[in-house]
């Protein structure tokens, strides 16, 4: 897909499913060997179109995740790209030895998306929360882990991940109207952050949704003469340790923030290898506290938890000075 500023807020309306939506009708038409199986969520993961235009390319699997999982497997050996997609939680945690086995261990090209991550779910409460895949999913050997920013990165990520060989898991945060982190098309690779703003006193590393809030958080900091580089890190792994490397000899302060539980993920990706390095600078976890939360409108729960970026900045001063 061509990427420019229009279609860039048409993405950013249609939001994580969408975009979704409108990259996977793009390989519909130009992958031959292409297969798209959901959990009975054909219309809620945006594929109604996409199932009556290809209908010998989409399979509706039923509530049964796990069945998904190994049939996508089987599939996949016999020369098939696979994308399978249902939310987010129940794809990392009913399906998760499936996709140990059948995806990591034999390696199987399936692509693995989860929909409604971090709090998206909103009134569905903690059963839909998906606050632990990125803890999950990095755990198991073998498996790429990407969480795109926008509707546009979303894009980028769908059209990386079908020409990429071997399985890989996308976590889908936010909801109608994502805010816009990119107006413009960019060179996206795997495994390599994007800097979005270079500053000289602290970085902040970030994935998902909180790319934007903190895009908002470097500004407010700005302000109050807080130079802040921001990291868009969609690839969880492999991680690109280059930008920590970075981080570790010209920042003050590290910051990572992510609509992920801060236990296992982003946060501990980046500390895991930090630790590893001599006089790396201190780390500030910003993400979902370790424990269930309350149910309420999107928007709400980012707020109760500190993840809009007029907390984050708030949060980060309080450290910083």
């Amino acid at each position: 897909m061509k990427i420019n500023s229009s279609n860039a807020r048409v993405l950013s309306k249609l939001g994580h499913r969408g975009s979704f939506a409108l990259a996977i009708m793009e390989l519909g038409a130009n992958m031959e060997n292409l297969m798209v199986m959901t959990a009975d969520l054909a219309t809620l993961t945006g594929l109604e179109r996409f199932k009556n235009k290809y209908p010998d390319k989409f399979m509706n699997m039923g509530i049964a995740e796990q069945n998904m999982t190994g049939v996508a497997a089987g599939m996949a050996k016999e020369g098939f790209t696979v994308f399978i997609t249902t939310y987010a939680n129940f794809l990392s945690m009913r399906s998760y030895e499936q996709i140990r086995v059948h995806l990591g261990y034999m390696g199987f090209n399936v692509k693995v998306i989860g929909t409604g991550s971090g709090v998206a779910m909103g009134m569905s409460g903690n059963t839909h929360y998906g606050i632990e895949d990125i803890a999950l999913m990095r755990a198991v050997p073998g498996l790429t882990v990407l969480s795109p920013a926008d509707g546009v990165e979303i894009v980028k990520t769908i059209e990386a991940v079908a020409n990429h060989k071997g399985p890989v898991y996308v976590r889908l945060t936010g909801t109608l109207n994502n805010p816009v982190v990119y107006n413009d098309d960019y060179d996206f690779q795997i495994g390599k952050a994007v800097t979005l703003k270079e500053g000289s006193d602290i970085m902040i590393i970030a994935t998902g949704t909180m790319v934007y809030e903190s895009m908002v958080a470097a500004k407010i900091l700005e302000d109050n003469s807080i130079s802040a580089t921001v990291v868009d890190m969609h690839t969880i792994k492999p991680l690109d340790t280059s930008v920590i490397e970075k981080a570790c000899k010209t920042s003050k302060f590290i910051v990572t923030v992510e609509e992920h539980s801060i236990i296992g993920g982003l946060g501990g990706a980046v500390a895991e290898y930090k630790a590893q390095k001599a006089n790396a600078p201190r780390q500030l976890f910003i993400g979902l506290p370790d424990m269930f939360g309350k149910i309420g409108d999107y928007k709400y729960l980012l707020n109760k938890y500190g993840l809009t970026g007029e907390q984050i900045a708030q949060r980060i001063q309080t450290e910083v000075k």
